[in-house]
């Protein structure tokens, strides 16, 4: 249908919906079944059979299925047939590991999806943009995205980015009349806003007339559909890691199996055990086990109210050195509310904390009401002037729109005016607010057809646009000392830690011209509001946490330098030599001078979101790595510069959601350094079971080379040696993977980005570990071979043993980079279970008849249990000693 050439009552009619009431939960769910969910069709998911295949598509599990065949050829049914179960058990291992994965970044990928306003049963409410159907009314503002394609039904001021329609940058004017126009192209379809389309400016709302691939962005969806696959920085590294290990054990292979049949061993088996070495060599389960840990990370995070949209930024948490956080409900509560009014020249006070309606506003000690000159228009010009919707949610008010707003909203109430007297009013023109103007207008038509503009704003704005100003006994001309004595309350508020918002009126003839250029001068200042949005309890503890841990935290607000000088004394993040700069310092600072100082700077007030670009480039060539935070579509550009970009979950807009790393659920400071602690101990549990994975298989491959080298015999036959690298690697390291933080993780300064995997001592480690691990098993099956070659399998048991219990002790002193003794071994339940599980599948190899001549093992008794404890504790008890 041409929805654009149809007025916007005949769109009502067809799609039996009203602007008014919205559609029904009944036409809701009926409309779903019928057009189905509100998304683009993507790439079809990898089927779970080639997700299971290509388990068993790497190089050396190849080489192991190449083997096993040879083993079958040769009449070895035994070790083919289990070293074919145990290739199976690492298939489904690794299939289960990605399938976990997929699942939990499905999960952040749906919890992330940006989110529509629409009007269902008169009640406007947030859902899921997908969860939109034909017919919904929704609600557009500034920043967002536009759900679905709507026709508009009103405009105020409005205007859209289409460029991923029709490559054009410029913003389009919208309106909400029918075009006569036959077969319009989308660009000039000036009625209608298109699906994932940018709103740059203003606001209105318009009727759903299609979703999904029904929309003009599903016609081009359906010509190229297209997904692609992000890999972390860390990944990388482990990817070059990979291939290193790789050529390592490909070059032992070959020593093995020529050494061995130098020394006289059949070439068969000495193939067999150069194979099994080389895939004991490779940790293959690393990669899967780092994608489960960051995505079980990033569960983690979202359970502490952060959803990491791009995993690199889990990485990058551990590394930030200074954090630009927003003070408005981020820092604070985000609940303003109206404490002070500066009225005739008087100030009145207003009692009553955050959305509670319950209230009374007082002259010094006696209470006023309605009655006082020009009270009741200020605080209903206030509610007029308005996006915001007061509501009620579980017993509590809520606001659903920008808190100062509501914080008008909240004034008006306590004075006894209902929201109803909106009614009596119709808003004929908008001029919206942005951060340039610092100021929003309405112009308006009473019941009795009279118009007048409302405008509120910053009063450093709105001074200087009144001429006059209003006094008990109406509209004077505004005189020097009116303007003094504003400027005087302006401070005084400003030192009590009171946000200011001047509001003014001005009469409008019938005729009068609606020029933007003109409505908003000669202004009548009626007065000024003084707001306060408590700092928020926790965010000084965490200022201080982060301030021990290396991270310097800066305040950034819109708000008068002396309101931000307050509060960010009162979290106790401005040190005595602190400095505080405002914007028009900025404005005349160039970018070089700002970054020799910028170190000592810990406020900035009065701040454009073009200044935090500024702010976050200083920083970054200053060497800082910079986490940023924003909510409106003008700081998108500072967040995407930023090294991590963070988006308030409940006040920000669409675009800077897209453009963030990490969302704040619920817009909180505390937040920001709870994901650190959670990116640093992710990094930090990657770090861990690299570590114990590496080192138990230096000590695997060790303690082979070293016997062959000795001319001995084989200490481990192949099936243990593949036995070894599943039990005893896969299960404790994945466990290592939810370890949880140590206590000085903020501690710590901030981890350098430019850092290798194995810095801070972590290759000598892996290395010291692995050695003492493979000698100690060299030995043990050196006491209990002594020479006899009737004794062997009696000495291989021995020798598999100590090496799986050698490592599975060396796992608790992974858990700590200082010593096994730093930390309780029973705090990790699953890698206590893990170990467990390792034990008791060892103890079925060794005693269960059946299986012992397929891992070729025997019973051991009391003393070689002792003598095999004995050894496998030396590694970790004489490192944990000498803490290196």
């Amino acid at each position: 249908m041409k929805w654009y050439q149809m007025d916007a009552d005949v769109v009502e009619q067809k799609l039996h919906v009203t602007t008014k009431h919205g559609l029904t939960d009944r036409q809701v769910e009926q409309r779903r079944k019928q057009y189905g969910p509100n998304r683009l069709e993507t790439e079809k998911n990898t089927s779970k059979w080639l997700i299971f295949l290509k388990q068993f598509q790497d190089f050396m599990v190849l080489i192991l299925l190449a083997a096993t065949l040879i083993a079958g050829m040769l009449g070895e049914y035994v070790d083919a047939i289990a070293i074919m179960i145990i290739v199976l058990v690492n298939g489904f291992l690794g299939y289960f590991q990605e399938q976990k994965a997929e699942k939990s970044l499905a999960k952040l990928k749906e919890m992330s999806a940006p989110v529509a306003v629409v009007l269902r049963d008169g009640t406007w409410e947030k859902v899921p943009s997908t969860e939109v159907v034909v017919g919904d009314v929704v609600r557009i503002n500034s920043g967002d995205r536009i759900p679905a394609d709507i026709r508009i039904t009103q405009a105020n001021s409005l205007e859209t980015e289409e460029s991923a329609l029709t490559g054009e940058s410029l913003p389009v004017m919208k309106h909400a009349t029918s075009i006569s126009q036959d077969r319009l192209d989308a660009q000039d379809q000036v009625n209608m806003g298109f699906m994932n389309t940018l709103v740059t400016r203003g606001s209105g709302t318009g009727i759903v007339v299609g979703t999904g691939m029904n929309t003009v962005m599903g016609q081009i969806a359906s010509l190229m559909v297209k997904t692609e696959k992000t890999t972390t920085p860390l990944e990388h590294k482990l990817a070059e890691l990979g291939k290193i290990l790789i050529a390592v054990a490909l070059l032992l292979t070959a020593l093995v199996v020529l050494v061995g049949v130098y020394q006289g061993h059949p070439v068969y088996n000495m193939f067999l055990a150069g194979v099994s070495l080389a895939v004991a060599a490779i940790p293959e389960g690393l990669p899967a086990i780092v994608t489960v840990a960051l995505s079980l990370g990033v569960q983690r995070m979202i359970k502490k109210k952060a959803i990491v949209r791009k995993l690199s930024a889990v990485e990058t948490l551990g590394c930030a050195s200074v954090i630009c956080s927003d003070k408005t409900g981020t820092m604070t509560e985000n609940q303003m509310t109206v404490k002070e009014v500066f009225l005739n020249g008087k100030f009145l006070y207003v009692t009553g904390d955050g959305y509670d309606v319950k209230g009374n506003v007082f002259l010094n000690k006696n209470k006023v009401d309605r009655d006082f000159p020009n009270l009741e228009p200020m605080f209903l010009y206030g509610m007029l002037c308005n996006h915001a919707s007061l509501m009620v949610k579980k017993g509590k008010n809520y606001v659903d729109g920008d808190p100062t707003d509501g914080a008008l909203l909240v004034a008006a109430r306590k004075l006894g005016l209902s929201h109803q007297l909106h009614d009596n009013y119709r808003i004929i023109k908008e001029l919206p607010f942005d951060s340039d103007r610092k100021r929003m207008s309405m112009v308006v038509e009473d019941e009795n057809k009279m118009r007048f503009l409302i405008t509120k704003g910053a009063p450093d704005v709105l001074l200087p646009r009144s001429n006059y100003v209003m006094k008990e006994h109406g509209r004077k001309l505004m005189r020097s000392e009116d303007k003094q004595a504003f400027d005087q309350a302006i401070d005084n508020m400003a030192d009590k830690a009171l946000r200011t918002l001047a509001i003014a009126m001005k009469p409008l003839a019938k005729d009068e011209s609606l020029n933007a250029a003109t409505l908003e001068k000669d202004l009548s200042l009626i007065g000024l509001y003084g707001m306060m949005d408590p700092p928020r309890k926790e965010v000084k503890t965490a200022i201080e946490e982060s301030r021990d841990a290396g991270i310097k935290s800066v305040m950034i607000t819109g708000d008068h330098e002396k309101t931000a000088r307050a509060i960010a004394t009162e979290l106790n993040l401005l040190p005595e030599n602190g400095r505080v700069l405002n914007g028009y310092q900025l404005n005349n600072m160039p970018i070089a001078e700002l970054r020799d100082i910028i170190d000592q700077v810990y406020v900035f007030a009065r701040v454009t979101p073009e200044h935090k670009l500024k702010i976050v480039k200083a920083f970054q060539e200053e060497g800082h790595i910079v986490a940023m935070t924003g909510d409106g579509v003008n700081d998108a550009p500072a967040i995407k510069a930023s090294d991590i970009g963070i988006s308030m979950g409940e006040s920000g807009t669409d675009v800077t959601k897209e453009a963030a790393s990490l969302v704040l659920m619920d817009d909180n400071f505390a937040t920001i350094k709870s994901a650190i602690i959670e990116g640093r101990n992710i990094y930090e549990n990657i770090r861990k079971f690299i570590r114990y994975l590496l080192a138990s298989n230096v000590g695997e491959i060790l303690v082979m080379l070293l016997a062959m080298l000795m001319a001995m015999p084989l200490p481990l036959v192949p099936v243990q040696i593949l036995w070894v690298n599943l039990v005893t690697d896969g299960l404790p390291a994945m466990a290592l993977g939810l370890d949880k933080s140590e206590e000085d993780v903020m501690k710590r300064g901030p981890r350098n980005p430019k850092e290798g995997i194995f810095a801070r001592g972590l290759g000598f480690k892996v290395v010291s570990r692995g050695i003492l691990i493979g000698v100690v098993a060299l030995i043990a099956f050196m006491l209990a071979y002594e020479g006899n070659p009737d004794n062997l399998i009696y000495a291989q048991t021995i020798a598999f043993t100590t090496l799986v219990m050698a490592q599975l002790i060396h796992v608790f002193d992974c858990r700590s980079e200082q010593s096994i003794f730093a930390r309780n071994p029973f705090e990790n339940k699953y890698l206590v279970l893990a170990v467990l599980s390792s034990v008791l599948l060892l103890l079925v190899v060794i005693y269960w008849e059946p299986l012992q001549p397929i891992f070729h093992t025997t019973a051991l008794g009391l003393r070689d249990w002792m003598l095999i404890l004995i050894f496998s504790f030396l590694p970790s008890v004489f490192f944990g000693f000498s803490k290196k």
